[in-house]
Formats: C-alpha cells, sequence, structure tokens
C-alpha cells in the first residue's frame, strides 16, 4: 500500500510537486522513503497522481507519474452539524467521520455546550480530519467550518433536501427507516444534513427551532448513546444504505411498512 499525503495545488507546477519541509521530513524521516520510492499525493478536492520521490539539491521532491483514479467517496455529500463535546470528544468525531466520508463538518455551540474551542483547537481538528482522509484512502479532504451558534445555523440549512434532527426519549422514526424510505423513491440524493446534539441532547427549544427551520427528528435506536458513539452510529446507517447500490433500491433489510413520517 502506497502513502498517501496531501499536498496544495500550488506545489504543483507542471509534473514536479514542491514538497514543504514537513512533507519532506515525514516522508524521508518518518517513513523511512527514498529516492526511487513511489507514493500517492493528492489534493484533497477529488484528484490524486501516482507520485515519485527524487533527490534534489540535497532535499526530497517529487515529480508525477501519472493521474490516479479511485472510487472511495459515499454516493451521498453528508454534513454533519455537531454541537462541541466535552473535553476531546470532539478529536474522535472529526477522525472517524472522516473515514466514514463526511463531507463536511460543522461545529456547533448548542444550550448544553461547554466547550469555547480556541482557532488552535479549530486548526488541530483540520488537521486530524487530513490525517484520517489519507488514511483512509479519501480522495477529498472534509471542510470543517469554523464553530457557530446552533441557531445561527439553522439560518443555513437547505430545505430541499433531507435534515435529520438526532433525538433521545422523544418519538421519532428511525434514521434507517427514513433512508430506505426516500431513497428508491427520488433521483439518487445528492446530499442531506445530520445533526447530533452534546451530552444531554438538544433542548426542547432547540428542537422546536430545528423543525421549525427543516429538520426533521429521528431516533437512532431504543439504547442511549455517548455523544461521540451517535455520529459514527448514524453515518454508518448511512454508508449501508448508499454504498450498498447507490441508491438501495436493492436493499434487503426488512422494512415492510416506510414510516410516513419520514415522506
Amino acid at each position: 500500500m502506497l502513502q498517501r499525503i496531501v499536498i496544495d495545488p500550488c506545489q504543483i507546477c507542471l509534473n514536479a510537486i514542491a514538497l514543504t519541509q514537513d512533507q519532506q521530513h515525514y516522508l524521508g524521516r518518518v517513513l523511512r522513503l527514498q529516492a526511487g520510492d513511489r507514493f500517492i499525493a493528492m489534493n484533497g478536492q477529488g484528484q490524486s497522481w501516482l507520485a515519485n520521490l527524487i533527490a534534489l539539491d540535497d532535499q526530497l521532491q517529487a515529480e508525477i507519474i501519472e493521474s490516479v483514479q479511485t472510487h472511495t467517496e459515499l454516493p451521498v455529500r453528508v454534513t454533519l452539524v455537531m454541537a462541541l463535546p466535552k473535553g476531546n470528544g470532539f478529536d474522535d468525531v472529526v477522525r472517524q467521520a472522516t473515514e466514514l466520508g463526511i463531507a463536511c463538518i460543522v461545529p456547533v455551540l448548542s444550550d448544553r455546550t461547554l466547550l469555547k474551542p480556541s482557532p488552535q483547537k479549530c486548526d488541530r481538528w483540520r488537521r486530524i480530519a487530513q490525517e484520517a482522509a489519507e488514511q483512509s484512502e479519501r480522495q477529498h479532504v472534509p471542510i470543517l467550518q469554523d464553530p457557530i451558534p446552533f441557531t445561527q445555523s439553522l439560518t443555513h440549512l437547505t430545505t430541499s433536501t433531507p435534515n435529520y434532527l438526532c433525538v433521545t426519549r422523544h418519538t421519532a422514526p428511525h434514521l434507517l427507516n427514513c433512508l430506505l424510505t426516500i431513497a428508491p423513491s427520488r433521483q439518487p440524493l445528492a446530499s442531506l444534513s445530520l445533526a447530533i446534539g452534546c451530552e444531554g441532547g438538544w433542548t426542547d427549544a432547540e428542537v422546536e427551532q430545528a423543525i421549525a427551520a427543516g429538520y426533521q427528528p429521528v431516533s437512532l435506536g431504543s439504547r442511549i448513546f455517548r455523544a461521540v458513539t451517535a455520529p459514527i452510529v448514524a453515518l454508518s446507517l448511512i454508508a449501508a444504505v448508499y454504498e450498498r447500490t447507490g441508491d438501495c433500491e436493492s436493499f434487503s433489510g426488512e422494512v415492510a411498512h416506510p414510516d410516513p413520517s419520514c415522506e
């Protein structure tokens, strides 16, 4: 397996890649690659190249051999709106959501949010997303937006695509039922958004505001998940449905009576 690294498009000039000092250190010192060894360079925006390391003036640089075509992205673009959990829990959310194919992550400050992240924290999350995209052989590095209040995120909601608000202790259809209801009956779904609260979940007022803005409350089952577990469960369900056939028309799960509240 060839190592993948994300490069900035401006590092490419014709067929040459000007590696940064950090990239040279990582490839040469950490991975112990030498001139003549190959790796995959990706721009994080859907393009990848097979590259060859070369020694130039006592430094490691690279040359592009050929373009690489892979299909590792989810068929549907998923945006995760996540109320920041306490401690370093969001590190795991960013890493695992990236591995599962998330396209965009919107950290939000809810009524029960305790964490007030610094700009350095946001930079760390973007580095984690990049490293996770490299490790999971993705073509795209997720967009990680700056944190905003949850109420502000509601003003940017697109109601032309499904928007799911994960809730607990509420009467709501299961997310899987909703996914199976919409997938066979529409054109291939382009995007959807998923909102998950922090410890303690959303307040009743936040749920009402979200519904008014266009969110559909959904359940992830009868058990109560930790804040850092819930997005992994939800994204796993989405991947299971949409990666099976692309539109889930031949999904074999038993959903005899799709929940009409999902429509």
